[in-house]
């Protein structure tokens, strides 16, 4: 039988502890725990308890960074009303930092900006429906020029200066602008006009999903146009934006005839069903990509503070090798 070193070219390590940073399929013996040890990568998708938000809030919350560095702002809860409560999350815990100018609910955002440039547009400032746009430095908000068509609802994608917004109400449309960094054009609508639906990637490249009435529509847009593609297994609305790119995004929870906690994963061409949220809400935001997530706030006419922290297949895993 040929040995490890006559397949690998190496014996076995011996380590005092596990490596930091030990790459796919790499073998090791633990001297301290005594046992052998591997790396491989996990096969399905998981959600764990991050830290809560110190203002529970739903209503489109705005979401940018990443999940160990991200971004929550704006939003409605009761005690807050249409807030522009801005805080900050480090992995763990999050820090409150300056508001929103417009306190608002239901506006866009652009998921693939970092924590210390993003862009929040539209919404609910309660009692108007507004098209004000913000930007964001990384200590505080800046007014720049308006959506054309003032909505909320909506779904976002982009990057602070290259953004994307479609869909929204009231009415219930499927109006979409493009944004250049300095004013909003409007391109051409959804093929089929809805609210509360999820958006993520670029301004070129963007895909929007569901909404409501619960639908399971899915469409891609290439810059000029939106081209249908196949729908979410599950139909449904209230979703938060970013999670992704067109190629490879996330929608989690959301409203159809019951809230639900269901999470899909799209590879381009496809939905695929994965693990649930812990529990079901909707309406809340979201910060990361399809491997690495947080989802915060949400769940009305209750809001709540709850954030997930999502680890998708093919994250890193340290195995233990047994006899058995």
């Amino acid at each position: 039988m040929a040995t490890y070193k006559e397949i690998f070219g190496t014996n076995i390590e011996v380590l005092a502890s596990d490596p930091a940073n030990p790459v796919t399929g790499q073998v090791w013996y633990n001297s301290t725990d005594n046992l052998v040890k591997g790396n491989g990568a996990t096969t399905v998708g998981s959600w764990a308890t991050g830290g809560g938000l110190n203002n529970g809030r739903y209503a489109g919350i705005g979401g940018a960074g990443t999940q160990t560095a991200g971004l929550a702002f704006g939003g409605y809860s009761g005690p807050l009303g249409r807030t522009g409560v801005t805080e900050a999350y480090n992995g763990s815990a999050w820090t409150e930092l300056n508001d929103l100018n417009t306190g608002r609910s239901g506006g866009g955002s652009t998921g693939q900006s970092p924590q210390s440039t993003a862009f929040y547009y539209g919404g609910d400032a309660g009692p108007a429906t507004v098209g004000n746009a913000e930007t964001w430095n990384g200590t505080s908000w800046t007014e720049v020029n308006d959506l054309n068509t003032a909505r909320e609802n909506f779904a976002g994608a982009g990057v602070q200066t290259l953004a994307l917004a479609f869909g929204g109400t009231p009415p219930t449309t499927g109006v979409t602008e493009s944004w250049n960094g300095s004013s909003w054009t409007e391109v051409n609508d959804l093929n089929t006009a809805r609210a509360y639906l999820h958006g993520s990637g670029t301004q070129t490249a963007a895909i929007g999903a569901g909404g409501y009435s619960p639908t399971a529509v899915t469409e891609l847009w290439n810059g000029t146009s939106w081209t249908e593609v196949n729908d979410l297994n599950t139909a449904r609305g209230y979703l938060p934006s970013n999670g992704g790119t067109q190629t490879d995004t996330i929608v989690a929870g959301g409203y159809s005839t019951v809230t639900v906690g269901n999470t899909e994963t799209w590879n381009g061409t496809s939905w695929t069903e994965d693990a649930d949220l812990s529990g079901a809400r909707s309406w809340g935001g979201n910060a990361g990509t399809s491997s690495a997530l947080i989802y915060f706030g949400g769940t009305p006419p209750e809001s709540t503070p709850a954030t997930e922290e999502w680890t998708g297949a093919g994250a890193p895993l340290t195995v233990t090798f047994t006899d058995s």
